[in-house]
This record gives C-alpha cells, sequence and structure tokens, in this order.
C-alpha cells in the first residue's frame, strides 16, 4: 500500500496572532510584532526587544509553555473526530519560566515543579486530546519543530501510525533571554535578516501544531502536503554553524531527495534567517550552492515574529501550508539593504502568486539541521510504500552507573549486588581528553564518556554517522549554575558558557563534533521514557543507512534539582546517575545480537494498555516461548500502578520466567533503562540469567530473548535477542 501525508489541521500562535485567519492576514500586512519585553523584569532600560505574545491567554494552572502547545493542539484538531495515533513535539523551555520563579523563591515542595520538565509539554498535550500512542519530545534547539515533523513523518511512513499531532512550543524565560543576551547575539533594534547592517536576533515565543494523516487520497480537509524532510549535524561547533553552509546543504538536498522533488520545482523558500550576522551568511551560502543563480522567491518571517527557538520550524511550516493554500509569499521584515555579500535578495513586500512546492529549514544549537518539503495537494504528491520498523544489530554497548563501567556493573548485578551510587567524575573522564572536557560539567562528560567506551570496545572501524541522545532532566549542573548566578547578581551578569550547556542536546553536539558525525542528530527527553523514544527514533530515522549510530541515555544527579524534579529520587536514600551506550548499525547478519522497540503506549485513561501490549507481543503462548526473562523498570514515585501493571502482565500470560526489577540495584534516575538495556544485552551475550538474581539455579535462555519492559504512565517494551 502506498500513502502520501497530508496537513489536515493546523493551529497556530505568534506574536503576530494566532489561528488561520490572523496568520493569512500577516503574511498579507506584513504586521511586526516585535516590541520590549513586557513578561518579566530585567535589568536594561527598556528591556531588549522580544516576540512576545500580548494576547489574553487561558488560566489552567500550567505554566506558560504548555497553554501555548495546548492553544495550537487544539486548533489544529478542530472538528477531528478520532484519537491521534502518536503526538510528537518539538520544545527547549518546558516550564522553566515557572520553574524560575519557584527557584527564586527558593520553593521546596517538589509538587510545585510537576510541570518543570521539556518532556511535560508533549505529556500534558497527549492527556488533554487522550492519545493512547507513543509520545515523543524533541529537544534539538532551534530545529526541534522541524525535526519533529520528519519524526511524525517516519512514523506515517512506517505504519507506526496513522495520525500524529506535530509542531513545536517554546515560551519566553529567563534562562533564554539573559542565555542569548550573555552570547551577544541580540540585536537592540530588532532582528533585520539578511540585511547588510543586520546585529543579531530577537528572542520570541509560540507554537504551532500539524495535524498529519497517512492517506491513499487526498482527504477533503487537506490543506497541503509533507512531501520530505531531511536532517543533517554540522559536527562543527556547540553554537556556530558551519561557515560554509555545509550541513544546513546536506540538510536541503536530503529533503528534496526524500520529496522527489527537484531544486527547480521549488516556488519559495522560507528561511531560518535568525538575523545574525553568522547564520545568516552560513545559511547564505548554502542557498547559494544549492540554487546558484536560479533562486526560487525566499524571506524570513523572524524579522517579523522573533525567533521562537523551538517553535519555529513548526511555526514556518504552518506558515508554508497556508502560503500554498492561499497562493501568497510572506515579507522578509526588517531587511532594508539586503548584503550583497550574502548574494541574498529576500522578498521584501508580501507577493500574491501561485505557489506549489516550499522548502522551509531550521538550523540550531550544536550544528542540528532540518529541512522540510511542503507541497500542494494537487498532482500525484509523493506516494511512499508502508514500510515496517526492523531490528538493529547490536555492534557495542557500554554503561556507568554507581559501581563503575560496564565490566564493574555487570559483576556487582550478576551477584546481585546493588550498583547504585554516584561515580567520581575523575573516575568518568579519565579515558577522555583534557582537552575535550576542559568546560564540561558531570551530564556532557558521562554522554562523551559512554560514546568514547562504546566506539572503543566495539567491532567496529568506522566512525558512526548519526547520533540519539536522550536525558530525562538535561544538564542540571548548568541550568542551576546559570540561574544562581543570574538571581545573585539581580539578573545583571549570566554565563554564556553554561547557557551553552544548558541545552537538552548540548551533550548531542559535543559528540558529534569529537566523532564528525554529521547525521541525524537528535535528542529526546521524556522522563523515565527517553531512552525508549530514542531508539525508536532511532529505528524511524536510520532507513537508508548502514553506517553506525549512537543511541544513548544519561542523567545527572543534581543535589539541588534532582530531588524537586523527580519524584522517583526522592523515594531512594541513595543518590544515583550514569547512563547507557548502544552503537547499532541496520544490517541482516545472521547469528547477531539485535535490538527492536516493540510497544509504547500512554497509560493515562487506558485500562486496556496491557492486554494490548500482550496482542503486541503474539499471545501468551508465543511470550513465554520467546522471552526467556523480563527487566522491569518500575520508576519508583510509580511503584503501585507499575507493579499493577507486571502482575497483570503475568497473570494474563502466566509468564514463569524470571522477572528481574533492575531499579532495586541500579538506582533512581531517569535513564536507568539504557543502563539496564546494556546489562541484558550482556546476558543475552552470555546465554544465561545468574542465580543470585532470581534466587534459583541458572536460568539458560536456549536462544530466547530478554524484554525490557517499562512500567508506570507509559508502556514501552523492547526486545533484545540473539537472531
Amino acid at each position: 500500500m502506498k500513502v502520501r501525508i497530508f496537513i489536515t489541521g493546523i493551529g497556530i500562535i505568534t506574536p503576530v496572532g494566532s489561528g488561520y485567519k490572523e496568520i493569512k492576514n500577516f503574511i498579507k500586512n506584513d504586521n511586526r510584532g516585535i516590541r520590549p519585553l513586557g513578561l518579566f523584569r530585567t535589568f536594561q532600560h527598556p528591556p531588549m526587544p522580544v516576540g512576545e505574545i500580548n494576547a489574553s491567554l487561558p488560566n489552567d494552572n500550567v505554566p506558560r509553555n504548555h497553554i501555548l502547545a495546548s492553544i495550537a493542539a487544539n486548533e489544529a484538531l478542530e472538528g477531528f473526530q478520532k484519537s491521534v495515533d502518536a503526538v510528537v513535539i518539538g520544545t527547549t523551555t518546558g516550564g522553566m519560566l515557572t520553574t524560575e520563579e519557584l527557584l527564586k523563591k527558593n520553593e521546596k515542595n517538589s509538587d510545585a515543579y510537576k510541570y518543570h520538565s521539556a518532556g511535560s509539554v508533549t505529556e500534558y498535550i497527549a492527556r488533554r486530546i487522550m492519545c493512547k500512542g507513543p509520545v515523543i519530545t524533541v529537544s534539538t534547539a532551534c530545529s526541534s519543530g522541524t525535526s519533529a515533523i520528519k519524526i511524525a513523518l517516519e512514523m506515517l511512513r512506517t505504519g507506526t501510525a496513522k495520525s500524529v499531532l506535530t509542531g513545536g512550543s517554546d515560551s519566553l524565560c529567563r534562562l533564554t533571554y539573559f542565555g542569548f543576551n550573555s552570547l551577544q547575539l541580540i540585536d537592540p533594534t530588532g532582528p533585520h535578516p539578511f540585511d547588510q547592517c543586520r546585529r543579531g536576533m530577537a528572542v520570541a515565543e509560540g507554537a504551532a501544531a500539524l495535524l498529519l494523516e497517512a492517506s491513499d487520497n487526498v482527504p477533503e480537509n487537506a490543506l497541503a502536503e509533507i512531501l520530505g524532510a531531511g536532517l543533517s549535524c554540522d559536527a562543527y561547533h556547540p553554537t556556530a554553524p558551519h561557515p560554509e553552509g555545509e550541513g544546513a546543504l546536506k540538510a536541503m538536498t536530503e529533503a528534496l531527495e526524500d520529496a522527489a522533488v527537484s531544486k527547480l520545482d521549488i516556488d519559495y523558500v522560507n528561511l531560518h534567517g535568525t538575523g545574525t550576522i553568522d547564520n545568516d551568511l552560513s545559511e547564505a551560502k548554502a542557498i547559494n550552492a544549492l540554487f546558484g543563480d536560479k533562486k526560487p522567491f525566499m524571506s524570513s518571517v523572524k524579522g517579523a515574529i522573533g525567533h521562537p527557538l523551538a517553535a519555529a520550524g513548526a511555526i514556518e511550516a504552518a506558515i508554508s501550508a497556508i502560503c500554498i493554500s492561499e497562493n501568497m509569499v510572506p515579507a522578509n521584515s526588517g531587511c532594508e539593504n539586503p548584503d550583497p555579500k550574502l548574494n541574498i535578495y529576500p522578498v521584501r513586500e508580501p507577493l500574491t502568486h501561485d505557489i506549489q512546492y516550499i522548502l522551509s529549514n531550521s538550523f540550531g544549537f550544536g550544528g542540528n539541521n532540518a529541512a522540510v518539503v511542503i507541497g500542494s495537494c494537487e498532482g500525484n504528491g509523493n506516494p511512499v510504500s508502508i514500510r515496517e520498523l526492523i531490528p538493529l544489530e547490536i555492534i557495542g554497548n557500554e554503561c556507568i552507573t554507581g559501581a563503575g563501567e560496564t565490566d564493574v556493573t555487570m559483576a556487582r548485578f550478576s551477584k546481585g549486588k546493588s550498583c547504585k551510587g554516584l561515580l567520581p567524575i575523575s573516575t568518568i573522564s579519565r579515558n577522555l581528553s583534557p582537552r575535550i572536557v576542559r568546560r564540561l560539567k558531570r551530564l556532557p562528560q558521562i554522554a562523551l564518556s559512554l560514546a568514547d567506551a562504546v566506539q572503543q570496545h566495539s567491532d567496529t572501524n568506522g566512525l558512526p554517522s548519526s547520533v540519539f541522545w536522550s536525558t530525562g532532566w538535561g544538564a542540571l549542573s548548568e541550568s542551576y549554575d546559570f540561574l544562581e548566578k543570574l538571581f545573585e547578581s539581580d539578573q545583571k551578569f549570566s554565563s554564556p558558557t553554561d547557557f551553552i550547556g544548558s541545552v537538552h542536546n548540548a551533550a548531542a553536539g559535543q559528540i558529534a563534533i569529537h566523532y564528525k558525525a554529521d547525521g541525524p542528530n537528535i535528542t529526546t527527553t521524556g522522563g523515565d521514557y527517553s531512552f525508549e523514544q530514542a531508539l525508536l527514533t532511532a529505528s524511524l530515522l536510520t532507513n537508508n543507512t548502514k553506517e553506525s549510530m549512537f543511541v544513548i541515555g544519561a542523567d545527572e544527579y543534581h543535589k539541588t534539582l534532582s530531588r524537586l524534579f523527580d519524584g522517583s529520587v526522592l523515594k531512594d536514600r541513595i543518590a544515583s546517575d550514569g547512563g547507557g551506550a548502544l552503537l547499532l548499525r541496520r544490517t541482516d547478519n545472521p547469528g547477531s545480537l539485535k535490538i527492536c522497540p516493540l510497544f509504547f503506549e500512554n497509560s493515562d485513561r487506558n485500562p486496556d494498555i496491557i492486554p494490548s501490549l500482550i496482542h503486541r507481543l503474539g499471545n501468551p503462548e508465543t511470550i513465554n516461548k520467546k522471552f526467556g526473562s523480563i527487566f522491569a523498570g518500575i520508576p519508583a514515585a510509580y511503584r503501585k500502578s507499575g507493579e499493577k501493571q507486571i502482575n497483570e502482565f503475568i497473570s494474563l500470560t502466566g509468564f514463569q520466567n524470571p522477572v528481574i526489577d533492575y531499579r532495586k540495584y541500579i538506582g533512581e534516575f531517569a535513564s536507568a533503562s539504557a543502563a539496564a538495556t546494556v546489562l541484558a544485552i550482556q546476558f543475552v551475550r552470555e546465554g544465561r540469567i545468574p542465580e543470585p538474581l532470581i534466587g534459583k539455579a541458572n536460568v539458560t535462555l536456549q536462544d530466547k530473548s530478554i524484554l525490557m519492559l517499562g512500567t508506570g504512565p507509559f508502556v514501552t517494551a523492547i526486545e533484545v535477542f540473539q537472531s
């Protein structure tokens, strides 16, 4: 069966308006929404210009970011009579605006921080719209929204879902406002993309949601078609783009190839165009390399709305769909005198023109590049055959726990001894060059150490091309240190180094730079299920490559923030952190170790989730024949519901093989499942479950698999097996 992917719903809220009609008017009239910040107090008089939403927002007792995302989601789903199969949202700030206020007041009640995490935005939307399927939060800085669209696209192409709500959302907060200011990337007169006098960007906020549906026919309510998308990484610098625009060019080229569209067919390019000197120069070089002298119409809308970070790509995809539907081209606000050195002459007044194909660009910190091709529903579009997700071969696996690295952890775990605790940072980074870790704090050092170990101990000589990084809470040390210095100085001083390191994808960028990995670079963040999201994303996005890839999950313990943010940490007297790393590739080698994501459902208002899991795995007889053991992930904060889910599974299947509650040994941290997966791989490799873990004689796996079963608010299943 062949399907096409259609946009059948759009929701959008920006500094220049919200909803389809208001955005259409913005495109037509070239309104500008840049004004001095009014959301919170600053030391500057007047405050720096931002793209702030001045509309009255509902009081839903959740952070501003969650409200913006909800407004966009509600509009996108208006008239949709079913439940969507999955939700994929890009965000960077999560509930940070609220968290900043709580930390400033020295609030100690952990319940007050329940909406802090970036993942809580997507989970909040999924609960509101009663989505039972996979929920993925993407945090790749300013490319998050477009990266989320690419993941949603591949979900639909693989039959993982038939409908997906995707997009991006971010609100203004002190971290980003003062952070970008500390990097001297803000233009006090507002952004002027591609102008010869441009000096910087304006931080903004907003949200957009797209309802995507797979169909072999054009739905009546279809607004446009997602034809293809491309992802790449500069692997060059934590914040600066590649000076020649190589990564941007790669993303655009791959998007066109994925869409089966010629560059000559593109009618309009929605430029990333932030207004910073280096970003505009890099993008201009990529555009010139791709299009030469035959450039289509092009413009950036960030001169009008500012840069809404993770929401940017989603907002611009929504604007692109409206442009196609209405045959309009938006102006490049703020560009009065195009910089002749760029050889980019953007549209300076709104145009009415027949638009069939649009290329929309998004680039972010860490060298993350994403581009999407959106087309008119007219014609034959880009039908693709539904493909299945296939297992990935494991060519390396390493972990770090409080006990030590893989060998030490495995030895203690096999004896039924605790692996909880915090490894000294000097031990974690002992194999890394001092030059590499000189300015890095705990989480990126864990990440790089895991990547180094898994690469060094693998059976491949080639370097990985892609990085799939997951973290439940991100870089807590950098975020805390940035805010502490900001508050202590009454918001006058902040650390640019800590700001750069505070973004969730900072570690992924460091890994890519170290290994020159220029393929997809994706960061997922969904609390205790972040690693599962990363593995699923890796399976979705690596269909056409046989190069190796990192799939890594890690979290750090922070003495102040961990117990405020993570309810499971509160319930364990031993502070723990660490993670796990896999080096994978897509091959059909017989007899090799393999891993495959099998199941991911939201347990909220889903009483049949365990029967649904059993149905996905086969039936009770198949399950008992196939799986020699279950590694159960039961976060302490959800111990009661998690144990109930495990017991229901055992009762309905009659499962009699060992069930190992691994968090009792590894500890309570969000990426415990990544470390546990490494240990499960070791047991499958050895073909047995040791006696001390099960209280009886060693159990021989006899070619059976291990089922990694996550429980709690989500139920997930991963199979580790020998093919």
